[in-house]
């Protein structure tokens, strides 16, 4: 499964009705960004600033409605085994909180920034979940001499960020 994030609607307009097009609003903003999930890969006319992912790990299917949290993390080229590995061994129980509609693990394919999307049914539910036991054993190793962020040599070459959206289309 592949994701393309763009904000290019004329690109969109020449597929056909095989992939799953989503119109994003950055929380608080205007500006519009098309995600389209495809089981294969499609034929796009893109930009520099388009990105491409190829999914790794997904669970669900996506809505539209929902409230989307994109966990955007860069990872050095010989630190993806080691990034990859820790999502497919994860304990996925966040599948099981009130308000998850899905995720998507998503490797780079034009850049070197994973992105972790996880769709709620609304913006609480993700708050609530942040809250939640499932959230402290998910990330009980961060900070740690066990932890992926404190392991040497550092896969991570700047900051992680997070950017959340509506699901409007």
């Amino acid at each position: 499964m592949y994701i393309y994030l763009t904000n290019k609607e004329r690109t969109l307009e020449k597929l056909d009705s095989e992939p799953k097009i989503f119109r994003l609003t950055l929380k608080g903003e205007d500006d519009l960004l098309h995600l389209v999930e495809s089981d294969s890969m499609i034929e796009l006319e893109l930009t520099e600033s388009d990105l491409i992912f190829e999914v790794i790990d997904a669970s669900s299917s996506l809505q539209k409605g929902a409230f989307l949290v994109c966990n955007n993390i860069p990872v050095v080229e010989n630190g993806r085994k080691v990034f990859e590995q820790r999502f497919q061994n994860r304990a996925r129980m966040i599948e099981n909180e009130p308000g998850f509609v899905a995720i998507r693990v998503c490797r780079p394919l034009n850049s070197d920034t994973y992105v972790i999307m996880t769709f709620w049914e609304k913006e609480q539910d993700f708050l609530n979940w942040k809250q939640s036991s499932a959230y402290e054993h998910a990330h009980k190793k961060r900070g740690t001499s066990e932890g992926i962020d404190m392991q040497k040599p550092q896969i991570f070459p700047r900051p992680s960020f997070v950017e959340t959206y509506d699901v409007l289309l």
